[in-house]
C-alpha cells in the first residue's frame, strides 16, 4: 500500500537519530532550539506565517508504545540526569525533560493564567510596560483554542480530586477544576509517564506536528553546543548528533539562520550562552536570579478506598491563597515516587504502603521571591548545569503556612491521619489540632522535602539592559537577532503553573519576529 504524499512529506521533515549519515549544514529564516511549550509555539507561529523554520531538539520523539509506566525507567528515558537533578545549597530536586515536546510530555497539562497582581509587579519592578494581562489575553486565548484548554470535567476527576474539593468547601476556601490542555482525557492518571491515550495535548502531538504541516523541519537527537556570533548579530548554531539514552556523539551539525531563538529551558539556555563565550551577558544576569516554585506536599489517608491512581493527575486547585504566596492542588504520581516519601522501614513501611489505596496526595507550589540561585556551565560539552539555590528565611513562613493549610484540607475532607513528610516532627498527625507544629519554628528549610519543577528568571526580561538579558519581546539586549523563549525570561515567579504564560509570551514573540523579518 502506498504512503499518502502528505504523510511522506511529514516524515521527510522529521529527522531522528538513525537518519543522520553525514555532517549536516542547514539554512533557515529562523532556528528554534528546544521543542518544549515555548519553542514549539514559536516554531509553529513562524512556520504558519510562511517563514522557513528549523526546530532542533536534543531528545528523541516518543510514541505511546515507548512510554514506561514504572517511574524509574520512565524518568531515565525522558528526563535529564535521569530525573535526579538537584541543587547545591538548599537541596531541591528539579526535573527537566529531554524529548520532543519537552516538559509538556511529562507534566500534568495545567494551564492557569496568572492574576493581574503578578503582571502589575512585573511591570513596576522590571520596567515591563507592555507585559500586562490585557496585552497577553489574545495570546492566551489563541493558545487555549489551539490546545482545547478547558476545566477538568466531573467524569474524569476521580475521588482523589473530589475530596480536595470537599475539603475546600468545608473550610470555605474557593476551589475549581483545573483547566488543562487535553482532548478526550480518560482520567488514567498517567501524565507523569506520558499519556498513552494521546489525550494530553503535549507539544509532540499538537504544536510540533502542526509546525511540520506548515513546512517546519524538525531535527531530533541534535545537541546545540554553541551559538555562533559575529559582532552584534548571531549567525546560527552548531552542535552534534547525539544518540538517545547513551549520549554518544556522531555527526556535526550547523544551522545558519537570520534569527536564532533559544528555547532550551531555564537551565540549558544560560549554559549554552555561557559556553558560547558568555554571550548576551553584558548585564551580568545570565544564569543569575534562579527561582523555583518550591513544592511541598502532604499525604492524607481516609477510612475508605479512594483508588488514587484513577482520575486526572491534577484535576482540582485552589487559587484562594495566591496573594499569601501559595497555590494548592490535587496530585498523583507513580507509586514508586509516592513511596519514596513514606517514612519507616520494614514492617512499618509495608503497613504504610498498604494504605496507598486509601491515600491522596495534595501539594502547594509556593512563591519564594527572596530565595535565589545560580546556573553555571560545567566543563566539557555537557549542558547539564551546576545549580546553587538557597531558601531565604523570609520565605520559610509561606512554606509552613502551605503545609498547615493542606493538612487542614485533609481533616476537613474526612482523613483519619496525614503524613507531612517533614523531618524532626511526628511522622503522622492524627488530628487538626496537631497541625500547629507545621507552621511553627520546628519546621526549617533543612527538614522540608521539596520539589522544584517550575523554574524561572535565569535570563530575565527587564526594560533596563543593565538589569536584564532580554527585552519584553524576548530579544537579547546585546544582540539584534537572538531571542530567548522559555521560562528563563520570566522576571519573577508567576504564582501559578508557568506553561500557559510561557506559551502566550512565545506567541507574542513569534509575531514580533515575523514583523521584524518582513
Amino acid at each position: 500500500m502506498s504512503v499518502p504524499s502528505g504523510v511522506e512529506a511529514m516524515r521527510e521533515r522529521l529527522r531522528v537519530f538513525a537518519g543522520y549519515d553525514r555532517d549536516l549544514h542547514e539554512r533557515a529564516d529562523v532556528v528554534v532550539v528546544g521543542s518544549g511549550p515555548a519553542g514549539a509555539v514559536v516554531a509553529y507561529e513562524l512556520a504558519a506565517a510562511g517563514r522557513d523554520v528549523v526546530l532542533v531538539e536534543e531528545g528523541p520523539p516518543f510514541t505511546p508504545g515507548e512510554y514506561r509506566l514504572e517511574a524509574g525507567p520512565s524518568m531515565a528515558r525522558t528526563m535529564r540526569e535521569g530525573g535526579l537533578r538537584t541543587t547545591l545549597g538548599t537541596v531541591i530536586p528539579t526535573m527537566q525533560a529531554i524529548c520532543v515536546g519537552g516538559g509538556s510530555l511529562v507534566n500534568s497539562a495545567i494551564c492557569v493564567r496568572p492574576p493581574p497582581f503578578v503582571f502589575e509587579a512585573w511591570s513596576e519592578r522590571f520596567a515591563l510596560e507592555r507585559t500586562t494581562r490585557a496585552e497577553l489575553e489574545p495570546h492566551y486565548d489563541a493558545v487555549a483554542d489551539f490546545l482545547g484548554i478547558a476545566p477538568t470535567p466531573e467524569d474524569v476527576l476521580g475521588k482523589r480530586n473530589t475530596l480536595f474539593r470537599d475539603g475546600c468547601d468545608a473550610l470555605g476556601i474557593s476551589s475549581e477544576p483545573i483547566a488543562r490542555n487535553v482532548r478526550g482525557c480518560r482520567g488514567s492518571g498517567e501524565c507523569f509517564t506520558g499519556c498513552r491515550n494521546r489525550a494530553k495535548q503535549s507539544m509532540d502531538v499538537s504544536y510540533v506536528p502542526a509546525a511540520m504541516r506548515r513546512g517546519a523541519r524538525v531535527l531530533t537527537s541534535v545537541q546545540v553546543q554553541q551559538v555562533v556570533a559575529e559582532g552584534a548579530r548571531v549567525r546560527g548554531v552548531t552542535g552534534q548528533v547525539v544518540e538517545p539514552f547513551t549520549g554518544r556523539t556522531s555527526h556535526r551539525v550547523r544551522i545558519d539562520a537570520d534569527v536564532v531563538v533559544l528555547a532550551a529551558g531555564c537551565m540549558a539556555t544560560p549554559v549554552l550562552l555561557q559556553k558560547s563565550g558568555d554571550l548576551a551577558n553584558r548585564s551580568g544576569q545570565v544564569g543569575r536570579n534562579l527561582q523555583f516554585h518550591p513544592g511541598v506536599a502532604i499525604a492524607g489517608t481516609f477510612p475508605e478506598p479512594i483508588d488514587p491512581q484513577f482520575g486526572a493527575t491534577q484535576g482540582y486547585q485552589s487559587l484562594a491563597m495566591l496573594e499569601r504566596g501559595f497555590k494548592m492542588e490535587s496530585l498523583w504520581a507513580p507509586p514508586a515516587v509516592v513511596a519514596v516519601r513514606a517514612p519507616g522501614f520494614g514492617a512499618e513501611l509495608m503497613e504504610r504502603l498498604a494504605e496507598v489505596p486509601r491515600t491522596a496526595v495534595w501539594d502547594a507550589i509556593c512563591s519564594t521571591h527572596e530565595s535565589l540561585g545560580t546556573v553555571r556551565a560545567r566543563r566539557g560539552r555537557s549542558l547539564d548545569p551546576v545549580l546553587r539555590w538557597h531558601l531565604h528565611p523570609n520565605d520559610l513562613p509561606v512554606l509552613r503556612e502551605a503545609l498547615y493549610t493542606l493538612g487542614r484540607l485533609f481533616f476537613a475532607a474526612g482523613a483519619t491521619h496525614v503524613v507531612p513528610g517533614v523531618a524532626r516532627i511526628p511522622d503522622t498527625i492524627r488530628s487538626a489540632d496537631g497541625l500547629e507544629v507545621l507552621r511553627s519554628d520546628a519546621v526549617n528549610g533543612r527538614d522540608l522535602v521539596m520539589g522544584g519543577n517550575h523554574v524561572f528568571c535565569t535570563t530575565r526580561m527587564h526594560g533596563d539592559p543593565a538589569q536584564g538579558v532580554v527585552d519584553e519581546l524576548g530579544r537579547c539586549h546585546d544582540l539584534d537577532n537572538l531571542y530567548i523563549a522559555d521560562t528563563g525570561i520570566f522576571p519573577r515567579c508567576p504564582s501559578v503553573n508557568p506553561m500557559f504564560t510561557a506559551m502566550a509570551l512565545a506567541r507574542r514573540q513569534a509575531h514580533a519576529i515575523h514583523g521584524r523579518l518582513a
